[in-house]
């Protein structure tokens, strides 16, 4: 079943973890499951922090295939939600200053990290993405369609956040892309999901004024 991209980048930008396996060093042929907190790039491609003594870490080292499951966050029944597995290869990555101030709105908790040394970016290239909606309504979802998939450039991102309208005090606004923006309200994180594509700073602010109004 061909299923929308949007949908995969809609469930990709609400969950805060996910469970990442990797290949395990120590018991050969065995996946090591982890469970990780992340976040997309400006391609929706995710974004790790990882310490150079974790399992996973050593694994990805030694082998960079794996494979991240995601799930709709929230529900009482795992199974009636959207499932994403997005299957590829997780190597080091060296940010931007602006990539990185970016993932630390995503995942703030993150800061205290950076400043032990020892922790690395590393980024999930994905191949291919198994992407569950509901019942009977599954796919996969080749990685050139991702690839192909409009980008904001961080630094331009920044610059239309602060423009964006004021949220409740609780509430803060995390990213923003071609196809939705994320906002942090208490402890969820939350898609503003767009109608349509939007490829310009005012069909974006436009977008999320649509987007607000219908919550």
């Amino acid at each position: 079943m061909k299923l929308p991209l949007a949908a995969a980048l809609d469930l990709l930008h609400a969950a805060a973890y996910g469970t990442l396996a990797t290949h395990s060093v120590h018991l050969p042929g065995y996946p090591f499951a982890t469970a990780l907190p992340f976040a997309p790039d400006e391609h929706h491609c995710p974004l790790f922090l990882v310490s150079a003594l974790a399992e996973h870490t050593h694994n990805l080292n030694a082998d960079p295939r794996a494979s991240l499951l995601l799930v709709e966050p929230d529900l009482p029944d795992i199974l009636a939600g959207a499932r994403l597995t997005l299957v590829g290869d997780v190597q080091p990555f060296a940010p931007t200053e602006a990539q990185i101030a970016r993932y630390l709105r995503y995942q703030p908790g993150a800061e205290q990290y950076l400043a032990l040394g020892d922790f690395t970016f590393f980024r999930l290239q994905p191949k291919r993405l198994r992407l569950i909606a509901g019942f009977g309504r599954m796919g996969w979802i080749e990685a050139d369609e991702m690839r192909r998939a409009l980008a904001l450039a961080p630094d331009a991102e920044a610059v239309e956040l602060a423009a964006l309208p004021s949220l409740p005090p609780a509430a803060r606004w995390l990213g923003l892309d071609v196809y939705g923006a994320d906002l942090a309200q208490g402890s969820q994180r939350l898609r503003l999901s767009f109608a349509a594509p939007a490829d310009s700073a005012d069909a974006r602010r436009q977008a999320v004024a649509d987007a607000l109004a219908a919550r």
